[in-house]
C-alpha cells in the first residue's frame, strides 16, 4: 500500500520504519480540504503555511536574500508611515491575513490601517497595501504573479506590490473596481511609486543591490 495515500481508518495502515517519514503523525490532522480555520489557526510551526479551501499550502523555504529584501521593504514603508503620521502599521510575515472564509494568506510586507488592528488577540481582517517577494520556481511564481493578483483583488486590497529578483523588477498594481490595473513596472535605474501612499518611491537599485551591499 502507497503510504502517501492509504486510509486511515483501514487497520492496515502503514507503520513507519527507521528512515521513513513518521505517517503516522498524519492521523492527528485532517484530510485535505477537511481543513477548518480553527484547525489552521491552531499549528504551532515555523513553516510558512497559507490556508485555502479547506487545504494547506506549504510555502518554500526563504532564502536569506529573500528575507533581506523583505527586510528592506518593511523597513521603508515603517519609515514612510512614521514621518508622515500616516494611521496605520507596517508589519511583514508571519502573520495570516484573512481575505474572506477559508482563506487566508500571509504577504510578506503589509500595511493595516487602524481599523484592521483592532483585534489584537487574532489575525487581521484583509488589508490596505500587500507586498511579495517573489520566489523562485514555477509553481511559486504562478501562486504571487497570477494567482494572489486575483485574490488580492477579490479582497478589496488597495494596492499590491510584486518584487521580482528573478526579472530585477517591481511590479505595482492598484484595485480598481473589483480588479487591478497595473500603476508600473520599474527596474533598475527607475523608482517604483505607489498610489495608496503619494510621494512614497523606493529606488529599485536600492532592493537588488542589497545582496551585493552585504558582502
Amino acid at each position: 500500500m502507497d503510504p502517501l495515500t492509504f486510509d486511515a481508518d483501514s487497520p492496515l495502515r502503514p507503520t513507519s520504519r527507521i528512515g521513513d517519514p513518521t505517517w503516522e503523525m498524519t492521523l492527528f490532522f485532517p484530510r485535505q480540504g477537511e481543513w477548518t480555520e480553527a484547525d489552521y489557526l491552531s499549528l504551532g510551526t515555523n513553516w510558512m503555511i497559507e490556508y485555502s479551501d479547506g487545504c494547506l499550502e506549504v510555502l518554500p523555504m526563504p532564502t536569506l536574500l529573500h528575507q533581506l529584501i523583505v527586510e528592506f521593504l518593511h523597513t521603508k514603508l515603517k519609515a514612510f508611515i512614521e514621518a508622515h503620521g500616516i494611521p496605520g502599521r507596517a508589519l511583514f510575515a508571519p502573520l495570516p491575513i484573512r481575505l474572506w472564509p477559508k482563506k487566508y494568506r500571509e504577504p510578506d510586507v503589509v500595511f493595516l490601517r487602524p481599523e484592521r488592528l483592532r483585534n489584537l488577540g487574532g489575525q487581521p481582517e484583509g488589508a490596505d497595501v500587500v507586498m511579495e517577494v517573489v520566489s523562485e520556481g514555477t509553481e511559486n511564481r504562478q501562486r504571487d504573479l497570477e494567482i494572489k493578483p486575483q485574490e488580492y483583488a477579490a479582497a478589496g486590497i488597495l494596492e499590491y506590490w510584486t518584487v521580482d529578483p528573478a526579472r530585477q523588477q517591481v511590479s505595482v498594481l492598484t484595485l480598481n473596481g473589483n480588479e487591478y490595473r497595473s500603476h508600473g513596472a520599474f527596474g533598475r535605474g527607475e523608482l517604483a511609486t505607489s498610489v495608496f501612499f503619494p510621494g512614497f518611491a523606493i529606488d529599485v537599485n536600492e532592493i537588488f543591490d542589497i545582496g551585493e551591499s552585504i558582502k
